[in-house]
């Protein structure tokens, strides 16, 4: 896979910088769209999507119930599935996630009922016998299922995803910009963090500026870009909730990290993985968005460097 550039880029304060920013960040996109290029054919991401492959595709119903009783649950799958299928075991004393199960019976093809119910009901049909009556959903059932963060066990493959480099006074400086930029940021120590798996979180609240949480970890640059992902996403998605564009969402916000993180020479390229993952739209997809990605990645830079200019 390519890996980003990690010269640092060099503006002037003229009257064609905005336009040589927005020239720069372009050739930057098609280099993020070249990288989940490579990132899609590589053995690493197709061992990974086997074992995505595996897990349920649940319903909007049972994602809902999912998000309620374990906010923030990443993989879920029944007792035994964590036995059989990744070699894993739920951990003694977890509590389950409660989810509707379909019930897939024989059912008459008149009323739609399974073959004791239909016995029961008012429904006449006897063209042909139950035995023949073809398999469809006659109903639901309440199902226990875990969270991978309530098991142990072997690791599911991994992608690759963190940012590198040296950070270790940008974060400070992303945490200063956040006033200015209007969002709450802070850096939560693991000890304190209270999100169950998630590493990072950006909370929308009616008439205040939205929250973005992230939890503290070694690697300074990784923290840099979660943190301008999240940004990103306090400054472009406040208060939208629109399942089917929650991919678009997080390409936006991804390919500012991605930005962001190159400008102060990190290397982004674990970008591509992440942005990989989200399937549901080709790479090319950022073009359609890139006045979006563009100007948000230039506040950010804008203020981050005020602020480092100003140290």
């Amino acid at each position: 896979m390519a890996t980003s550039s990690s010269s640092r880029e060099t503006f002037d304060d003229s009257d064609t910088r905005h336009d040589e920013m927005h020239s720069t960040i372009e050739a930057w996109i098609q280099d993020l769209v070249d990288e989940v290029d490579d990132a899609v054919s590589s053995e690493q991401f197709k061992q990974w999507l086997d074992v995505q492959s595996r897990f349920h595709d649940y319903s909007h119903r049972n994602t809902l119930l999912i998000k309620l009783q374990c906010p923030h649950a990443t993989r879920v799958a029944g007792y035994r599935t964590w036995q059989n299928e990744f070699d894993r075991h739920v951990k003694e004393g977890e509590t389950a996630i409660w989810i509707w199960a379909p019930i897939i019976a024989k059912q008459c093809p008149n009323c739609g009922n399974s073959p004791s119910y239909h016995e029961r009901s008012d429904c006449e049909y006897d063209e042909t016998l139950p035995d023949s009556w073809e398999k469809g959903l006659v109903g639901f059932r309440p199902a226990p299922v875990f969270d991978i963060s309530q098991t142990d066990g072997e690791p599911l493959p991994d992608l690759e995803t963190e940012a590198k480099g040296q950070a270790d006074e940008l974060v400070p400086a992303l945490l200063e910009a956040a006033d200015p930029l209007e969002v709450d940021g802070e850096v939560v120590p693991p000890q304190d963090w209270s999100h169950g798996s998630a590493k990072r979180i950006c909370e929308y609240r009616p008439q205040e500026q939205p929250r973005v949480a992230v939890r503290d970890r070694e690697n300074d640059a990784d923290l840099a870009v979660t943190l301008v992902h999240e940004y990103a996403h306090a400054l472009l998605h406040s208060g939208v909730d629109d399942e089917a564009e929650r991919s678009k969402r997080e390409l936006e916000a991804e390919a500012v990290g991605y930005i962001v993180g190159r400008y102060f020479e990190l290397d982004t390229s674990g970008s591509a993985f992440y942005l990989a993952a989200w399937h549901g739209d080709e790479p090319e997809t950022i073009f359609d968005r890139l006045e979006r990605i563009s100007s948000t990645a230039q506040e950010v830079i804008d203020i981050v460097s005020e602020v480092v200019d100003d140290e």
